[in-house]
């Protein structure tokens, strides 16, 4: 029997991937453990290993393409075997055992499990092959389409015929330009003879404004112009665009600046360096020190290590650092877990160690979530002043541009010392103006007079 090759669960918040590379040919011989196919989540690169040993027979997915977690995209058996067959036997057939991967099954006695609802993801729903070649052409949410096949779990060909009978009407020139648009006609009202939808139904909805989370994107006239590259929305780039969008469109956000006086921390770091890299192995950089202040700050001042819900403000008991790091493949943010809790070495080497996951693009996506608060820093490109997008669902995120030295008053004098600017991006609906001020003057405070900190002052 022909074993299936499936994309795994990689990670808590990771529903679907993208094909970066397949490494085996159709046809090709294969051993149990090969690696055979690379995909990319949000953040990270990871290897599919073949689960069985025999003749590949690769479905229909190719580089590019975004698959859902759990989906079969290969079958490894006889060398006369064929993907399609495999994956569509017995479908129609009612009373079948379901799918190797699916859904917990329903306690002894009781109904089959009901059908995803509409408003679910479409990745957390199971569809044939065929099923989703014919959605796509379509371009159907799957999430809006009840299964039947294996006991109401599974969506089969036949459920998308049906759904298209069902379909609204709609003029030619309504549905060609809904599927150039990536439309489902049945998200939009028809205002024509008998309901049927038009032209100018069709331009409304998809000139309308952007919604996170839907099928449809503002129009946008753009002049004719020679491209030199084109970048898909899809992988890193398309979740980038998508959190900031939600996050921009979500938030009350309000920004405070604040100039700090770094030098005492300066020369605690520099003093601090020769000894660490001999006995640690590295220097702490100035990261290490922010992050550790930061969690100082949200162990005073819990309630901006918050999130916002529909129902509450939860204020969290966890403190988790999220580090922005740019990477070749974008921006992406490790999480170091009870941060307030680790010392200055522990800090710097675990974040080191994400770092480098990150950079080499084999991150676990368990450590990139999960984070109560994000530190962000620009002074590396001599950044002084900006003002970051929050990191979703917290309460806020730090901004930290370079330290310069300059002449400042210190002590009723002028003298040369080193000066950074911190931004603190913060939810208004979470935290008023002064109590986030309050939070980012501690640390100030703890930036100035950094040998408080160390002493638990």
């Amino acid at each position: 029997m022909a074993a299936d090759v499936f994309i795994p669960k990689l990670g808590q918040t990771v529903e679907e991937v993208v094909i970066v590379n397949w490494l085996v040919k159709d046809g090709d011989q294969v051993e149990q453990g090969q690696e055979i196919l690379e995909v990319e989540t949000d953040k990270a690169v990871f290897p599919i290993e073949a689960m069985g040993k025999g003749t590949i027979h690769i479905g229909p997915y190719n580089v590019g393409d975004t698959i859902p977690v759990l989906q079969v995209v290969a079958i490894i058996g006889k060398k006369n075997d064929t993907f399609e067959d495999a994956a569509v036997e017995t479908t129609e057939a009612a009373g079948e055992k379901a799918p190797k991967a699916q859904p917990k099954a329903a306690p002894s006695g009781s109904q089959a499990p009901p059908s995803p609802s509409p408003s679910e993801t479409p990745y957390k729903v199971f569809a044939s092959p065929r099923a989703r070649k014919l959605a796509a052409h379509n371009n159907l949410d799957l999430g809006n389409i009840t299964p039947t096949g294996y006991g109401g779990i599974r969506i089969v060909e036949r459920d998308i015929a049906a759904f298209l009978e069902a379909a609204p009407k709609a003029t030619p020139v309504a549905r060609n330009m809904a599927a150039a648009g990536h439309l489902d006609l049945h998200q939009v009202t028809g205002t024509g003879a008998s309901g049927k939808v038009t032209k100018s139904d069709v331009l409304r909805h998809l000139s309308g404004p952007f919604e996170t989370g839907t099928s449809s994107t503002p129009i946008i006239d753009l002049p004719d112009m020679p491209v030199r590259d084109q970048i898909p929305l899809t992988g890193i780039r398309g979740k980038i665009v998508q959190r900031m969008s939600m996050s921009a469109q979500t938030t009350s956000r309000v920004t405070l600046f604040m100039e700090t006086d770094a030098t005492e921390l300066v020369v605690m770091r520099n003093r601090l360096k020769e000894r660490a890299a001999d006995e640690w192995g590295f220097s702490p950089g100035y990261n290490d020190f922010l992050a550790l202040i930061a969690a100082r700050a949200l162990r005073e001042f819990p309630y901006m290590n918050a999130r916002f819900t529909p129902e509450a403000i939860e204020l969290l008991v966890p403190v988790n650092i999220g580090m922005a790091v740019d990477t070749e493949r974008g921006l992406v943010v490790p999480v170091i877990r009870n941060a307030d809790q680790k010392s200055l070495r522990e800090f710097g080497e675990e974040f080191r160690s994400l770092v480098e996951q990150a950079r080499s693009g084999r991150i676990s996506p368990d450590h990139l979530s999960g984070g109560t608060f994000t530190i962000t820093n620009l002074g590396i490109y001599d950044v002084t002043a900006f003002t970051p997008v929050i990191n979703l669902p917290e309460a806020a995120i730090l901004g930290v541009g370079a330290i310069v030295q300059r002449p400042a008053a210190y002590q009723d004098e002028i003298a040369l010392r080193y000066i950074t600017e911190l931004s603190l991006v913060f939810d208004h609906r979470i935290v008023d103006g002064a109590p986030a001020a309050r939070f980012l003057q501690f640390i100030k405070d703890m930036i100035e007079e950094p040998y408080l900190w160390l002493t638990g002052s």
